[in-house]
């Protein structure tokens, strides 16, 4: 299927910067491929928590206790998170439209597989293979960001990254809301009818990236340029922070479900009812991130919202002393939307800091001012690879840390107390490297002297 998909849809002149061809062409290429590429990721991401919703199926005739079920969704974020950087790679070997064809196709091996064993009397060893297997949906967000980068010129790209990570994200929140739509209606006996909804979506979704999306030839295979991103300090000082928005965001999808049910006893169908509502508001603010950070800076937006993201995990551990559902409720879904907001500009910041570098370095290299900013598109994407699948992890680091907390306390208040200080340590890392950076430039296009702090 691969060599045939390769020799498909390809465009060979691609200029997204130059604002006539985009006004006459490439605008209109480029928001096909993006919402293609929104219902594909979307699809992927609702795969790749799967488990989150499957877990709560799982009553004791399953024979697995928390702690398993921690572990369970902690593999499939792992696989995902690792999965990331080969994804991003996988655009320039062999185009964007055909890795989404091929990235759609692989969902349907765990999906199938979980239609014929998901149910009690299946060994837990199973059930962690296929968690590892779901885990590829979690690398579609990667290639897709990388690929959709490639499309939209840079005073574009932070609406555009925002509206495909929303989109995709979205998928978490949706597929919960069909678990308690199952739930409510067929019963925790009933996991097999999540999997007839979504096995047809994946096949919608690499039938619509067949027909409708593109590849662009320019985008290659560039191990140099991978390779200068990761010698790169800013590549992982936003890696660093990724992991406090996105890894937040999915480890806390992961996890919610699970916080309810062990510590304020809620059913299944009482903790499907609400887990879905972080998710869903956390996605559809994503793009908000972006465009805000569009208009009044991605540093700033980052800063602030570190803060407000400390206020919500204290929210969290007052509650949990206090045994409040409600308040706790409160916490936890302000903690989705402020990762929701922080997706969103720290996305908007990673094209933004290579342009400012690579226009303030211009004198240095002895570079013009069309080569300093073909470097930053270079640099820029292979550092969303890299801070996509570091991001992630972040997401195994929530699970694990509340496994350990529920198996050493039966509560996951001493899991907040370590978000807490994360959260801190990024807005310092923010203040320091961003805020109170002497890096500027000029900006082409503004003849505007611009910063970090500006970004």
């Amino acid at each position: 299927m691969a060599a045939g998909l390769v020799r498909g849809r390809w465009i060979d002149d691609w200029r997204p910067e130059d604002e006539t061809f985009w006004q006459r062409t490439g605008k209109r290429i480029a928001n096909r491929n993006l919402w293609f590429s929104v219902f594909s990721e979307h699809i992927g991401f609702s795969i790749w928590t799967l488990f989150s919703v499957l877990v709560l199926f799982m009553g004791p005739d399953y024979g697995i206790d928390a702690a398993g079920k921690f572990l369970l969704v902690s593999v499939a974020t792992f696989v995902g998170a690792a999965l990331r950087l080969p994804y991003s790679l996988a655009v320039a070997v062999v185009g964007g439209r055909n890795w989404t064809v091929i990235s759609a196709a692989l969902l349907l091996v765990p999906t199938v597989l979980l239609a014929v064993f998901m149910e009690p009397g299946t060994s837990y060893t199973t059930f962690v293979v296929i968690s590892a297997l779901v885990g590829l949906g979690g690398g579609n967000f990667a290639s897709s960001m990388t690929n959709i980068n490639a499309f939209f010129p840079d005073r574009a790209k932070g609406a555009a990254l925002g509206i495909n990570a929303g989109g995709g994200n979205l998928g978490v929140a949706v597929i919960q809301l069909v678990g308690l739509l199952i739930i409510a209606t067929a019963g925790p006996d009933a996991p097999r009818l999540l999997l007839a909804v979504y096995i047809p979506l994946i096949v919608l979704s690499l039938v619509g990236a067949a027909l409708f999306m593109d590849n662009i030839s320019s985008v290659r295979n560039d191990a140099g340029a991978l390779k200068e991103a990761a010698r790169d300090a800013q590549t992982w000082v936003m890696a660093f922070l990724y992991i406090g928005t996105f890894g937040s965001f999915i480890g806390y999808s992961f996890a919610f479900g699970l916080v309810l049910q062990n510590q304020f006893g809620r059913t299944p169908l009482q903790a499907a009812a609400v887990t879905f509502i972080g998710p869903l508001l956390g996605s559809l603010i994503r793009p908000v991130g972006g465009w805000l950070s569009d208009r009044v800076g991605g540093v700033k937006v980052t800063f602030w919202n570190f803060a407000a993201m400390a206020v919500s995990t204290v929210i969290c551990i007052a509650a949990s002393a206090v045994d409040s559902l409600a308040l706790f409720t409160v916490g936890f879904v302000l903690l989705f939307i402020t990762s929701g907001i922080g997706n969103g500009s720290t996305y908007k910041m990673i094209p933004s800091i290579f342009r400012t570098k690579a226009l303030a370095a211009t004198e240095e290299r002895g570079w013009d001012q069309e080569t300093a900013l073909l470097w930053a598109r270079r640099i820029s994407g292979a550092a969303i690879g890299i801070t996509a699948a570091v991001g992630a992890f972040g997401g195994l680091l929530i699970n694990l840390a509340f496994r350990s907390s529920f198996r050493a306390t039966q509560s996951g208040a001493p899991a907040f107390w370590a978000f807490l200080v994360f959260y801190a340590a990024c807005m310092a890392v923010t203040f320091v490297v961003y805020m109170r950076s002497a890096t500027s430039a000029t900006d082409p296009k503004t003849g505007t002297r611009v910063s970090y702090a500006e970004v």
